[in-house]
């Protein structure tokens, strides 16, 4: 199948500017002006988010201190509603809470869950384990103040794109043996898994969105692979992943990432755990949040959001 039109249209369009106008390595680049130029860009892809739903921001306990975070409500919630505790994506470097935001609105809205977004720590300056030590005590913290932001404590779910997949499934792992915080779902979409040898895909996509130069930049600032518990960020090397909660695992079909995101509900499923894979043939890397390029975006928030009602109902 070939690219969604409108999203094809819009990476054409960013090829020109970018050959027009090009830019150094991203090893070059302070990762702030990074950051900055990614916000700018995805919070103008997502003006047309569902405007009925309520957002608050607060701080959480994370593992070394408070952590900012972002509660949203969708109109006509019940006092308590299932949760969804999400990660964003951008590589473990970039990404924040507005670069999400128009995505967990969706989330929330279409799915009639309450979400608490996350704004971990980010690498270089927080290199591994720090994000997955704030994405598991934030996740503790949703569980133990369950009743202040409206979660019911039966339904509470993790998720993620990309590095914030990365995230939730080592959440997921992490809680296994977490009798008082058992978690109903996992939802993980075009999740980096980080296996141990490269997959087909890794091996021959590179772009659009996702380059094979940024994945190695961020993998480089995240340093994980030579840390004692590097299993809990390269997932390729966790063997055991039976006593997971159920997962959804969403892939796209122009995206480097597609192959081991497959291949993570197929490990899931072989070890026990219901998991769910879906594609996305005609999308790219990071749609999820591009909702003003494509209606298709919406479409997929849509089957998603569903995908996760049906699982916390």
């Amino acid at each position: 199948m070939g690219m969604d039109p409108h999203i094809k249209a819009h990476v054409e369009e960013q090829a020109k500017a970018a050959a027009a106008n090009p830019a150094p390595p991203l090893s070059a680049i302070p990762p702030e002006m990074v950051r900055a130029g990614y916000r700018a860009q995805r919070t103008a892809m997502n003006a047309g988010a569902p405007k009925d739903v309520e957002s608050r921001d607060l701080q959480i306990g994370g593992a070394a201190g408070p952590i900012p975070a972002r509660l949203y409500t969708p109109a006509g919630a019940a006092a308590k509603t299932g949760g969804l505790v999400y990660f964003h994506g951008g590589g473990f470097v970039i990404g924040d809470l507005e670069t999400h935001d128009g995505h967990c609105r969706r989330m929330a809205a279409y799915g009639g869950v309450r979400v608490l977004a996350v704004e971990y720590r980010l690498a270089p300056e927080h290199p591994f384990p720090c994000g997955h030590d704030d994405a598991l005590a934030a996740t503790r913290w949703a569980f133990d103040h369950a009743d202040e932001i409206g979660f019911d404590r039966t339904k509470i779910a993790v998720g993620g794109d990309s590095a914030g997949g990365n995230l939730a499934a080592s959440v997921a792992l992490d809680l296994r043996g977490d009798a008082d915080r058992k978690l109903a779902f996992q939802l993980l979409l075009y999740p980096a898994i980080w296996p141990v040898e490269p997959t087909n895909s890794r091996k021959t996509l590179d772009g659009p969105v996702l380059t094979q130069a940024a994945m190695t930049w961020f993998e480089t600032c995240l340093a994980a692979e030579t840390h004692p518990h590097a299993a809990r960020a390269v997932l390729g090397k966790v063997t055991d992943v039976s006593g997971a909660p159920p997962a959804l695992v969403v892939t796209a079909g122009f995206d480097l990432l597609k192959d081991e995101g497959r291949e993570w509900a197929e490990k899931l499923n072989a070890a026990g755990v219901p998991a769910r894979h879906v594609e996305y043939p005609a999308l790219v890397h990071d749609f999820f949040i591009m909702g003003d390029v494509s209606p298709a975006v919406d479409a997929a928030a849509r089957e998603t959001a569903q995908a996760l009602k049906e699982a916390l109902a």
